[in-house]
């Protein structure tokens, strides 16, 4: 076999230790291991993913079973009253899949419910709804609202801060070395940001999906694959290069701004209007500094044409409209937490790209790169999203 021939006992030897993982796995699930499944306890996780109020008397309640054994919703309790309720497919949920629980009930606008699932083993899993609300139905003017919504959280913040390019292209070398530096601690905090954001989505989800590994994973996924593209972005020329890094800047903090979007519409979504209008106002004045960061890399150089700053504000501000979309009428977590995963991986490369035109600039100033101005640029960044930040969260 050292002489390189491969034929079909090369093959068999290939597949002889799968045949072998796939006669073991069969025993294990056809015995059970050795122990009896009758001795033990069913396992039962059902996890509530969204409660809508479609129409004035319905409530729906959409639940998906994470567990490893079927669990058959037997009784459905609101406010400790037990109340008639179909289920769509079936009232028996299978491992991984999700059901629709429909009660015909008639809810109070502005009261607070809450919902008790029960099943067949007399296991219960709780729902809630603080303020009950029509949920919006998909709509030719509800789509345009949440569009709306999604161009003052996004497109217009975004746009308002590359306003700022001329200004700053008039800054000195130390000036433009500041502004980098201040973009790195606006990516860094974005970063760390959407990070966290990802991993509290992701932990609302069963527990079989594994949703923290699921989010580094997708990251780190999402950064090895944009650092694999690097060479087909920059073309091999500088200003292509710094353009192209503008270009990435956008595309990262757009998905981030995807995930503003989702929460935004998911709190209309579920009636929490006051937060929903919050959350607007706080993020609008957030995003405006995401537009210094996006020009950051093109100050030095010929500058681009209005074209490319129209197809960078687009970029960076328009997932949130699609966000807004998402949250409000088909919010998921899974889909969420992938989305923002993604995003921080996105973000994470360009903070090294951003990282190495700083470290170039200051050697080719001869300046070291842990400098005053640099340092200082770094810290402004960071307080600048901390401090804007604090408007959606107090």
């Amino acid at each position: 076999m050292g002489d390189g021939k491969r034929g079909a006992g090369w093959v068999l030897l290939g597949l002889l230790p799968l045949l072998g993982l796939g006669a073991l796995l069969a025993l294990v699930v056809l015995k059970g291991a050795g122990v009896d499944r009758e001795d033990r306890p069913p396992v039962e996780e059902l996890t509530v993913e969204r409660v809508a109020l479609p129409a004035p008397h319905e409530i729906v309640v959409y639940v998906r079973n994470g567990g490893p054994e079927p669990v058959t919703v037997s009784q459905v309790a609101v406010n400790e009253a037990l109340w008639d309720f179909e289920a769509e497919p079936e009232r028996t949920i299978t491992p991984l899949r999700s059901a629709e629980i429909t009660l015909p009930y008639s809810w109070v606008e502005g009261e607070a419910y809450e919902i008790e699932l029960i099943t067949s083993t007399g296991a219960t899993f709780a729902a809630e709804v603080p303020v009950a609300v029509l949920t919006p139905g998909f709509s030719a003017g509800t789509l345009g609202r949440y569009a709306l919504i999604g161009l003052y959280v996004g497109v217009i913040p975004v746009s308002l801060g590359l306003l700022w390019y001329p200004f700053l292209r008039r800054m000195g070398a130390s000036g433009m070395n500041f502004v980098l530096a201040l973009t790195v601690g606006l990516l860094v905090f974005l970063v760390l940001d959407t990070l966290l954001d990802a991993m509290e989505i992701a932990g609302r989800l069963p527990g079989v999906f594994s949703g923290v590994p699921l989010v580094l994973s997708a990251a780190l996924l999402a950064l090895l694959g944009l650092l694999g593209t690097e060479r087909l972005f920059r073309r091999g020329r500088e200003g292509a290069g710094r353009l192209s890094t503008s270009y990435r800047i956008a595309l990262g903090i757009g998905l981030h701004n995807l995930g503003e979007g989702l929460a935004i519409g998911a709190a209309f979504a579920l009636g929490e209007a006051a937060l929903g209008a919050f959350l607007v106002v706080g993020f609008t004045l957030h995003n405006v500094t995401e537009g210094v960061g996006i020009a950051a890399p093109v100050l030095k150089g010929e500058g681009p044409r209005p074209a490319h700053f129209a197809g960078l504000a687009l970029l960076g501000g328009g997932p949130a409209i699609l966000g807004t979309w998402i949250g409000g009428f088909a919010y998921s977590n899974l889909a969420s937490s992938v989305f923002l995963a993604v995003g921080a991986g996105a973000i994470l490369q360009v903070v090294y790209e951003v990282g190495r035109l700083l470290l170039e600039d200051s050697v080719r100033a001869g300046a070291p790169v842990l400098s005053a101005p640099n340092l200082a640029g770094f810290a402004a960044g960071m307080a600048v999203m901390y401090a804007t930040a604090l408007l959606v969260s107090v």
